[in-house]
């Protein structure tokens, strides 16, 4: 890869358990959860009597020259060397989206090996360490319990807090304090020791090594409970069936050398799909997302046995199985597994149809990671919704798996909503009133072009879903409200010169018009390939160093929505053309957090956000050409 990661993977399995480097080089800086904080792990090598650190930081240690770093779509190889060695570190999350099994087994790992540099033998030896940081909130929050473990000739450690409470809270920046975290290798010559580094207890497991031997460390998690849906605790997708996490781990271990293969196949595979519709840095973009969107999410099954995929607001607020997060991220599961796109939606079909809820148009979210029972908002509730954006989005999701499976089952099952959620886009959505859209860090606003858009091709969305149900009658009204809407907008939102406003009472003044992206996906012709070369052509007159702003209300942008617009372009060269900006983004930003998707385009640096599930939505001109 030859950008620069503003962040870089290496265990990448859900909200909780996920660990990255922030330094492009491994050993230069402490290893952190994705929020910033630190959980610590080192990774060290002894040579000859001398110790080097390879990834993760210690003042006191020397460290091992890295000589390069290549991130893909499941796995993170870095090169180190000094006089004697040159050593391999390969870290793999296997988080292929159409095996749930894998998609969900809280095992990552580490393959270790070093050939001689200089021609000698030399006595080598590995050691991996974690802290106690791993399995808390906050580093001395609570005592906790270490205990050595063993399974299958694997053996290391658990550790997990000693005051055991699964799923005590919510919110966004936050760890998990509860469950337990495992550290094992496979080596036979493997050995245990607990030390204290900076007061804190820390698990080690070390092992000699010899030259173009493969050791393998596997970091494991064991939640326990996984989400609470409506008062009811839910375990994993992959213990559904009770299997005990040694089990899992050793599972693992033993399947690692063919799940290389499999992952360094969808990996290159995801790379030159990539490459052929979108070029070199759109390549590199999808392969840093792939992880990130995947580690947002947590799979877990309902008491039906039907999937549920809760995404978590990383740094947006904390919100779970939220509609306007999950539209954007949508490409990339409509590529990769539509199923998953259903387990987004049910939860909130469930909860538009409790009493809980009173609105007559789509809720905006389900509750607060890892708490699914419903919104938190008490007498601010209607002022933090979307009314336009969410019953919009639900019906674009709902056509886009009509589409995915050719044929509309998942939509009947609630038909009704989705009708009814029609209703209130005919009625408010040609010109909204005062309210929020999914950039709600930009305010209410009345009038907004963009998201009457979101009305149009939700309407849309819905004849397809009509007319897929044998339904005519009804998939003609809404395609022709949806074309009665399209016209009044044409009419409504331009300027003189033919180019569209942020809000249809303010001239002269602009945004992405990512909504209108889907009638292109869709071939639904509402607007013409000539106009969507228009506004991409004026959008590239208001283009700062790091990309197009939003609108022309601030310099700030968001990533998802710059891809959309971008994939509207009629040639593959003006798309490479658009992003580059944001390729470069990421590249020289000096801030080092895992893809920011709303970050400022005069000086690079994240406004806000990371780590969200929305960067599956740069996945769109690949789902354009599939």
């Amino acid at each position: 890869m030859k950008m620069r990661a503003p962040c870089v993977p290496l265990i990448t399995i859900d909200p909780y358990f996920s660990v990255w480097s922030q330094d492009t080089v491994l050993n230069v800086s402490e290893t952190v959860h994705w929020t910033g904080k630190r959980n610590y792990l080192l990774g060290s090598v002894n040579v000859d009597g001398k110790e080097y650190t390879f990834f993760g930081y210690h003042r006191d240690k020397h460290k091992l020259n890295q000589v390069s770093l290549d991130i893909d779509a499941l796995s993170t190889t870095a090169v180190f060397e000094n006089d004697e060695i040159t050593l391999k570190a390969v870290f793999t999350s296997p988080v292929i989206a159409d095996d749930y099994r894998l998609l969900t087994r809280p095992v990552s790992y580490l393959a270790v090996s070093y050939s001689s540099k200089d021609g000698k033998a030399h006595d080598v030896s590995v050691n991996v360490g974690a802290s106690e940081e791993l399995c808390l909130d906050k580093v001395w929050q609570s005592e906790i319990t270490i205990e050595e473990v063993s399974v299958s000739n694997i053996k290391g450690y658990k550790m997990g807090n000693e005051e055991q409470k699964p799923l005590n809270r919510s919110g966004d920046d936050l760890r998990i304090d509860w469950g337990y975290f495992y550290l094992m290798s496979d080596s036979q010559k493997a050995q245990t020791r607990v030390e204290r580094v900076w007061s804190m207890d820390v698990i080690n497991v070390s092992s000699e090594i010899e030259e173009n031997e493969r050791i393998l460390y596997l970091f494991a998690y064991d939640d326990i409970e996984s989400i609470e849906y409506f008062g009811k605790h839910l375990k994993s997708w992959w213990n559904k069936d009770g299997q005990p996490i040694l089990d899992a781990i050793a599972e693992a271990a033993e399947e690692y050398d063919e799940l290389t293969v499999r992952c360094n196949d969808f990996s290159q595979k995801l790379y030159a799909d990539a490459e052929k519709v979108g070029g070199e840095k759109y390549a590199e973009l999808l392969s840093l997302a792939y992880r990130q969107v995947i580690a947002g999410h947590k799979l877990v099954l309902d008491e039906n046995g039907e999937i549920l995929y809760i995404s978590k607001e990383c740094f947006s607020n904390g919100c779970a199985a939220t509609v306007d997060v999950s539209y954007p991220s949508i490409p990339m599961f409509l590529i990769y597994n539509p199923e998953l796109v259903k387990g987004m939606m049910r939860p909130v079909f469930r909860y538009a149809k409790s009493d809980a809820w009173v609105f007559d148009f789509a809720p905006h979210d389900v509750g607060c990671y890892p708490l699914v029972n419903g919104q938190v908002y008490g007498e601010n509730a209607l002022k933090w919704q979307m009314p336009v954006e969410e019953c919009g989005n639900m019906l674009v999701m709902a056509t886009n798996i009509a589409l995915a499976e050719g044929n509309a089952d998942f939509a009947n099952e609630n038909i009704d909503l989705l009708r009814k959620w029609c209703s209130y886009l005919i009625e408010y959505g040609a010109d909204p009133g005062h309210q929020l859209c999914t950039d709600d860090f930009a305010g209410h606003l009345a009038h907004n072009c963009n998201l009457s858009l979101k009305a149009v091709m939700g309407l849309r969305g819905m004849a397809v879903i009509e007319d897929m149900r044998g339904d005519k009658e009804k998939s003609d009204f809404y395609r022709t409200e949806a074309e009665k809407m399209a016209e009044n907008w044409m009419n409504t939102a331009l300027n003189p010169d033919g180019t569209s406003n942020l809000a249809f009472d303010q001239p002269n003044t602009y945004s992405m018009k990512y909504n209108m992206v889907w009638d292109k996906v869709w071939g639904t012709n509402l607007f013409s390939q000539e106009f969507m070369d228009a506004e991409i052509t004026d959008n590239m007159k208001h283009f700062n160093k790091y990309g197009m702003p939003l609108d022309s209300r601030a310099d700030y942008t968001k990533s998802d929505w710059l891809v959309w617009v971008a994939s509207m372009a009629s040639s593959k060269e003006v798309f490479e053309e658009y992003i580059a900006p944001l390729w470069r983004a990421y590249d020289e930003s000096s801030s080092r957090v895992p893809m920011t998707d709303w970050y400022d385009t005069v000086s690079g640096k994240t406004v806000s956000f990371q780590h969200r599930t929305v960067q599956g939505g740069l996945f769109m001109r690949m789902l354009m050409n599939k």
